[in-house]
């Protein structure tokens, strides 16, 4: 399986690499066939679902909901993805909240009716034993499909799982790849980061990275402390956005002028920082660590590359400049070469 996944990651980077709007248009039709096949899943599963079986609907109480909740974060990863490539969408101060918001509405409903699905079908030991040395099985949608159509459910779910996968990994490499491009624009990274490929007119170099650092994950991470690890990285993530945003907002800065106000500022924001942490501390030590890791070696990076390369001030830094009755600019705007 290990090379499986070294051979599609390939494909994903190549593709990637080829241009934007055919990664685009990949993209599209990968997700419309996994929405299709997990739309078929759950309709025929409301058939035959044993509804006894979502009863008691928390087996090990409220924890076990939010230690699962923090497990399947990463399946919201997508929601940043639009974000990062702003660049190259049209209109982007109407699209990308529309895409945004939209994605999360759609995908929190299948998402809930695929895992109301596979509850119904699949034996609940099978769920709790059925994976390898008697613990949690590894493949619940599996189960429930040979539950729902046996041996060729069993074919058919695997299909969609390894498309559905591919078309994350698609979307994961298209995304990171623009961060390191951002950076270098900024100066905190090395500035071959920032080459746009004269053919193709995407950052060959970045994607380059991006997929070399996928391919490295994939061979030499177990698969389930790396879904820990990217799910641990989404919330961090997504706490650090929440800091970043009032950020933005205290500091007042004249660069930021955004299209789109989040409401229940700044409620939304504090409850999204704490709820995050405290997910965090649902997932175990390695996940935790894995985290710590990242902020060690962002920090680093910036003290000993970026920091003397750049006199960019970040929100941050603006606002103690404030408080301190010093005079700031603000943000200097980056200017794309």
């Amino acid at each position: 399986m290990v090379y499986v996944g070294l051979a599609l990651g390939a494909v994903v980077v190549a593709l990637n690499i080829s241009g934007t709007k055919l990664s685009g248009q990949v993209q599209a039709v990968i997700v419309t066939a996994v929405v299709a096949g997990l739309l078929a899943y759950v309709v025929n599963a409301g058939f035959v679902a044993d509804t006894a079986r979502y009863s008691p609907f928390a087996t090990n109480g409220s924890g076990g909901v939010v230690t699962a909740a923090a497990f399947v974060f990463v399946s919201y990863a997508g929601v940043t993805k639009v974000a990062s490539v702003a660049e190259e969408v049209k209109d982007p101060g109407t699209n990308l909240p529309r895409a945004m918001l939209g994605s999360m509405a759609v995908m929190t409903v299948l998402y809930v009716a695929v895992v109301g699905a596979v509850i119904g079908l699949s034996d609940p030991e099978v769920l709790k034993y059925g994976g390898p040395g008697e613990t949690a099985s590894l493949t619940p949608m599996a189960d429930g499909a040979s539950a729902l159509l046996g041996g060729a459910g069993v074919v058919f779910i695997s299909v969609i799982a390894v498309v559905a996968l591919t078309s994350m990994a698609n979307a994961g490499v298209m995304s990171s790849s623009r961060f390191p491009l951002a950076m270098s624009r900024d100066d905190l990274l090395p500035p071959r980061l920032r080459t746009i490929d004269s053919r193709f007119k995407t950052p060959r170099n970045s994607v380059l990275l991006t997929g070399v650092t996928l391919l490295l994950l994939i061979a030499f991470v177990p698969v389930i402390e790396l879904a820990k690890l990217a799910s641990a990285f989404q919330i961090l993530v997504f706490s650090i956005i929440n800091v970043a945003l009032i950020a933005f907002r205290e500091a007042d800065v004249p660069s930021y002028q955004p299209e789109f106000r989040s409401p229940g500022y700044p409620f939304v924001q504090i409850f999204g920082f704490l709820a995050g942490i405290a997910l965090l501390t649902q997932m175990g030590m390695v996940p935790i660590l894995g985290a710590a890791g990242i902020i060690l070696g962002s920090t680093l990076v910036y003290l000993l590359y970026g920091r003397s390369r750049t006199d960019r001030t970040g929100a941050a830094g603006t606002i103690l400049h404030d408080r301190r009755g010093e005079e700031d600019d603000g943000l200097a705007a980056t200017e794309p070469e």
